[in-house]
C-alpha cells in the first residue's frame, strides 16, 4: 500500500478554500484514494497555530477538521514524544544553513522512521532533504 506523509502546507490548503493550493490539494487527494496517510501531532499543532488569527469561524472549522482527522482509518498520527522532540532538535542543529522549522525536522525524522519518501507539501525544505514533494 502506498504511504504518504502529510505536512502542514497540505492541511492548510485543504482546510482553507481560498488558499492558492486548495484545488491542487483536493486533486491530489482524489489521486491518492486507498493510500495510507501519515502525519505527526506536531504538524497538527502547527496547522491549528496557522489558523489562530483567522477568526472564530475558521478556527472552529480547523479544530473540527483536526478532530475528524484523528478518527480517520487511513491516517496514522505519530504522537509527540520527548525522543522525537530531541531528535528534531538534533536535526535542526545539524542543518543550521537551512531554514527548516523544528516541525519540519521532526516530520523529516518521522518520515525516515516510517520509510516514507513522498510528502504532501509545497515546502521545498523536504526536497532539499531528498523527499519527493507531491503538492
Amino acid at each position: 500500500m502506498r504511504a504518504v506523509f502529510v505536512d502542514t502546507h497540505y492541511w492548510v490548503a485543504s482546510i482553507n478554500r481560498i488558499d492558492q493550493w486548495h484545488d491542487r490539494a483536493m486533486e491530489i487527494e482524489r489521486q491518492l484514494i486507498g493510500a495510507q496517510f501519515i502525519t505527526t501531532e506536531e504538524v497538527l499543532v502547527e496547522t491549528l497555530n496557522y489558523f489562530s488569527s483567522f477568526g472564530p469561524q475558521l478556527r472552529f472549522k480547523a479544530a473540527r477538521i483536526v478532530r475528524r482527522l484523528l478518527e480517520r482509518a487511513d491516517l496514522k498520527v505519530v504522537p509527540q514524544t520527548e525522543e522525537s522532540f530531541l531528535a528534531g532538535v538534533a536535526l535542526y542543529e545539524s542543518r543550521l544553513d537551512k531554514g527548516y522549522s523544528l516541525t519540519d525536522c521532526i516530520s523529516m525524522n518521522a518520515m525516515r522512521e516510517q520509510g516514507l519518501t513522498e510528502v504532501l507539501t509545497t515546502d521545498h525544505h523536504f526536497k532539499q532533504e531528498g523527499f519527493r514533494v507531491l503538492l
